[in-house]
């Protein structure tokens, strides 16, 4: 349960401002169409992020106990400096067009935003930190449609609500909290979750 709480509350404060927030501000100016966008989001979550935490918990199945404790911690400490960089829309993402539908096209063009983003890196070192890919993959795809789902049917007033500047500090610092847990005291559970894995 811890796993998919962290989960959620990380995904739900990095997605604030993020580019994959800035694409569904788009797709609802664009289609009007609330309801298949906020499902195509749906649907290409869960698929970017299914397989980013079968990556993070695959990669933990080949590195040490000690060797994957410094990647989870230095990989954290590295996503909260990433977080107070504030994220810009590709003129490729912003230029959408329903080649595929409304549903269709938010799930193609959702599902390659996500791509290396923050929230995709974010589901990956989750995975990796709780070996609990369904919890994680949970909590992640959760935070995503609480930072995403108000912005397809509110659009910008959600964002002009919220200031972003604070949003993104608060998740560096649960970040920079969460990767000196895992480099300072971390290693116990690393250990275990390495031991479960062997068996």
């Amino acid at each position: 349960m811890e796993a998919f709480l962290i989960s959620t509350g990380i995904v739900a404060l990095a997605e604030m401002g993020d580019k994959t927030q800035l694409l569904s501000l788009v797709l609802a100016a664009r289609f009007r169409r609330p309801w298949p966008i906020v499902w195509g989001i749906l649907v290409a979550t869960l698929a970017n992020h299914a397989l980013a935490g079968g990556f993070g918990t695959w990669i933990t199945s080949f590195m040490g106990p000690t060797v994957l404790r410094w990647v989870l911690g230095v990989s954290f400490l590295a996503m909260a400096a990433w977080m107070l960089v504030p994220d810009k829309l590709d003129d490729d993402d912003a230029d959408v067009k329903p080649r595929f539908g409304v549903f269709g096209t938010t799930v193609i063009a959702f599902f390659l935003a996500e791509m290396g983003d923050k929230t995709q890196i974010a589901t990956v070192m989750l995975a990796a930190e709780y070996q609990s890919w369904m919890w994680v993959v949970a909590g992640t795809t959760l935070g995503m449609m609480l930072a995403n789902a108000p912005v397809v049917w509110f659009g910008e007033r959600i964002t002009r609500l919220v200031p972003l500047t604070w949003v993104h500090r608060i998740s560096a610092v649960i970040f920079v909290v969460l990767g000196l847990l895992v480099l300072l005291g971390g290693e116990a559970s690393v250990t275990e979750s390495a031991a479960l894995l062997e068996k």
